[in-house]
């Protein structure tokens, strides 16, 4: 299945990833897309482990879709960073067909960031969870674009 636009997916939960350099931040949603949450933070290794583990996420919270971040640049320009997210989705699509689509991500980790502060949450417990909760921000952000209304 090819990359999909976000109004493309189909209904019920959606898994959202943050791809990062070392970690993938995971997140899903509710069936009803009302509720997203972060899942957990995945310690990059051999694509081959990582994808396991993103498949049984995907499987375990009957996920009927994927939505990964793209860090796109504040000028809207695409870096290497936007290359290798797009390279972990093609390279899960060839595992498995699923019904994939990317978000913009730009500032993500600076607002998980902040909830995280206003939440209380210390510096040193921050680090740990930062990936997750910045990917619950993109898993939100695109549930708000498929929901915007079409002008």
């Amino acid at each position: 299945m090819p990359q999909l636009a976000l109004t493309d997916l189909p209904p019920g939960p959606l898994l959202g990833l943050d791809p990062g350099a070392k970690t993938i931040g995971v997140a899903v949603s509710s069936s009803d897309r009302a509720i997203v949450t972060p899942v957990e933070t995945i310690r990059r290794g051999k694509f081959t482990a990582d994808a396991a583990r993103i498949f049984t996420l995907y499987d375990e919270f009957t996920c009927c879709g994927l939505v990964i971040g793209l860090p796109v640049n504040m000028d809207g320009s695409a870096g290497p960073r936007v290359q290798s997210a797009r390279a972990l989705g093609t390279n899960l699509l060839r595992l498995r067909d699923i019904p994939l689509a990317y978000q913009d991500e730009r500032l993500s980790t600076h607002e998980a960031e902040e909830r995280l502060i206003a939440l209380g949450i210390k510096r040193d417990d921050r680090k740990a969870v930062i990936d997750a909760h910045a990917a619950a921000v993109i898993l939100q952000s695109a549930i708000n674009a498929i929901a915007a209304p079409k002008a």
